[in-house]
């Protein structure tokens, strides 16, 4: 992967992780010491200013999220391992399928807009690949819960069924 390239998976995992924390004004309230602009240019793809180490921490431990630390993983050839697969398997298999159907209805469309003119901006492919990461995680987490299931000897999705 170029300089160029994991520049922007970076800059797209720090979207992603703003997002998850509630947005730029979220991830103010969540470092509280770090300003709305700073953040704001973290969450800008087209400026190359990166997050720190400790806002980086702060804020996946806030939204329980690990997508900085799996993007930096992915680009070194790693991935991250969760050691909580029992609480994943208590999660509703329909509220993870509605989820990853949801999200690739947002990468269909983020696409779909993208492409109407015949050209993708460096904007619309960062506005794409943020619906393509969201729809990785979902994916990743409905994975998750039906590995969860097949271990569990399987799940009834109807009330008293078998």
């Amino acid at each position: 992967m170029n300089l160029i390239a994991r520049l922007a998976r970076i800059k797209a995992a720090q979207a992603e992780l703003i997002s998850r924390a509630g947005g730029i004004d979220g991830a103010v309230a969540t470092l509280e010491t770090t300003g709305r602009s700073t953040i704001g240019r973290w969450n800008n793809a087209d400026d190359p200013t990166l997050m720190s180490l400790d806002a980086l921490i702060r804020l996946e431990a806030a939204t329980g999220s690990s997508c900085m630390t799996a993007a930096l993983a992915e680009m070194n050839g790693r991935r991250l391992a969760d050691r909580d697969a029992e609480a994943a398997q208590q999660v509703s298999v329909m509220s993870r399928h509605a989820e990853a159907i949801l999200q690739a209805g947002e990468l269909m469309a983020a696409g779909a807009a993208a492409f109407a003119d015949g050209k993708v901006s460096p904007n619309e492919a960062a506005t794409i690949d943020r619906a393509a990461a969201q729809l990785e995680r979902a994916i990743a987490e409905y994975r998750k819960t039906l590995a969860g299931i097949r271990a569990s000897g399987g799940l009834s999705v109807v009330s008293g069924g078998n």
